[in-house]
């Protein structure tokens, strides 16, 4: 037992979240946060997106009656704690080692994990799959697809939103919105949700009247035939309980966006003020923040990259640059400083990103698309 989380070592399975109250609900958020942190800091891993989903991963567990109901998270970055409150808190120090947790979630793992994810923009086709396939079979339960802001910009979920608008069939996706990704988001979509959640209003208050859609103008979402609710402070876990609680009992005949606004890294302040929320991490000090692992003297192959690559386009004007929403993790985040008007942030699009830059040629320029080598081919 450890006396900073009394009430969380109480938590062995989503069904102990069943009979607490709003005031206990705010204090597993408060020591599964702190949980996570100790835990990352000892083991590395993916901090600032599941510091972000706290109180969207309990009030899910409390509202939903998983694994019936199916809880697809997009990427999986922020899955931690959700693989805590499904029985793998134990385990959670053997995360991304051999024989341990994947940092992903993961089909084999536990039956909490109905799908297997680990790049971007799958979970609106995936959970709208399960919901077909539900009633195909006539089994209870519905699908929830918990997309990031940034994972809005692949194609892929834009294929998944239009599908699903056509069908009909009751799919519940939760966009949360943090306006940051690896590094912050991009495209038109991005700005259309800037807007959207510049006030926090209720989104009960919203809904009041079906009448609403007739008087103001409608949000993307709605114009694809999916009902939308928000935004919504993702941070406060009773109002996030709530509105779950309603989409779940209330009868649609459409699917459901819930839109909440929180904050990548929340709750650790050395993430709050990281350019990158502290995304990705080694072990670091708990307390700063500040990285316990060895520096070297050695230039890394994206320094090399990007040095060559601004070299190279200071001569020849016809170089572009091209990224797939991750400029810092390529290296063209500094090829952006000298050429702003040359470097082209496609958002997390690669099959875009490649045929772009095919046209880019064709037309005459010469493109440099900067990928992860593995993102491509999960995305083409």
């Amino acid at each position: 037992m450890n006396s900073n989380t009394p009430l969380l070592d109480t938590i062995c399975s989503p069904a102990d979240l069943k009979e607490l109250n709003p005031k206990q609900l705010i204090q597993l958020s408060k020591e599964l946060r702190q949980d996570i942190i100790d835990v990352v800091s000892e083991t590395g891993g993916h901090l600032g997106a599941s510091l972000g989903v706290i109180e969207l991963t309990v009030a899910l567990h409390k509202v939903f009656d998983t694994p019936q109901d199916i809880i697809i998270w997009d990427v999986g970055h922020q899955a931690y704690p959700h693989k805590i409150l499904t029985g793998r808190r134990e385990q959670m120090r053997t995360i991304r080692t051999g024989g341990g947790l994947s940092g992903f979630t993961k089909r084999t793992e536990s039956e909490y994990d109905p799908f297997g994810t680990a790049h971007a923009s799958t979970s609106i086709s995936a959970g709208l799959g399960f919901s077909v396939a539900k009633k195909a079979l006539g089994e209870p339960g519905c699908a929830i697809a918990v997309i990031g802001d940034g994972s809005l910009t692949g194609g892929m979920s834009f294929e998944g939103l239009n599908h699903a608008g056509e069908l009909g069939y009751k799919l519940i996706v939760i966009v949360n919105d943090n306006q940051m990704s690896i590094d912050p988001p991009v495209g038109a979509l991005s700005e259309h949700l800037r807007k959207l959640g510049d006030s926090i209003r209720s989104a009960q208050d919203r809904n009041k009247s079906r009448e609403h859609n007739e008087t103001t103008s409608r949000t993307f979402f709605e114009c694809l035939d999916f009902e939308y609710l928000g935004p919504i402070d993702g941070h406060c876990v009773n109002t996030v309980a709530d509105i779950l609680a309603k989409v779940k009992d209330d009868d649609y005949n459409k699917p459901v966006v819930i839109h909440l606004i929180t904050e990548k890294g929340k709750g650790f302040k050395p993430a709050e003020e990281s350019f990158d929320k502290l995304h990705g991490v080694g072990k670091f000090d708990k307390k700063t923040g500040k990285s316990l692992q060895s520096s070297s003297n050695v230039p890394t192959y994206t320094k090399v990259f990007s040095t060559s690559l601004i070299q190279a386009a200071r001569k020849d004007p016809k170089i572009v640059g091209i990224t797939a929403a991750m400029p810092s993790g390529t290296g063209l985040n500094q090829f952006a400083k000298e050429f702003p008007t040359r470097t082209f942030d496609v958002g997390l699009a690669e099959q875009h990103a490649v045929t772009f830059a095919a046209g880019l040629a064709a037309g005459g320029l010469r493109p440099f698309a900067a990928i992860y080598s593995n993102f491509p081919t999960k995305s083409i």
